[in-house]
């Protein structure tokens, strides 16, 4: 289980339509991030995203498969993203906003900074 850190890279570009995301490393994979919340895993630079139970029919019928971080052991809450979608930057970003809602938490808010800052850019 590892994560080169050229497919951290390309999950940065590629997920740029939904905005920044953060990779934290974990278990010899990563998590991946975004508002402070863990929507998707890469391992073996293969991308798996969170999959509510009413959504993993449309995981099964693209092809995809769920995670298994050792063999025996599925974590069927995480499934691999078609490639078509992984390629498309807009398609990703909706699967990955339906990967935040079956997400756990609630969505970070930002810091008073990060608001101030926000308002110094309009």
């Amino acid at each position: 289980m590892a994560v080169s850190e050229e497919f951290v890279a390309y999950l940065r570009d590629q997920f740029s339509a939904l905005g920044a995301i953060e990779v934290k490393r974990m278990f010899g994979g990563a998590g991946v991030y975004f508002g402070g919340r863990i929507f998707g895993l890469a391992d073996n630079d293969v991308l798996y995203l969170k999959a509510a139970p009413d959504q993993r029919g449309k995981f099964q019928k693209a092809g995809c498969k769920p995670f298994e971080p050792w063999p025996g052991h599925v974590m069927a809450g995480y499934w691999t993203v078609p490639v078509d979608v992984q390629e498309n930057r807009d398609q990703l970003a909706q699967w990955a906003k339906e990967a935040l809602k079956a997400a756990p938490g609630k969505p970070r808010r930002r810091s008073g900074s990060e608001r101030s800052a926000r308002r110094k850019r309009k």
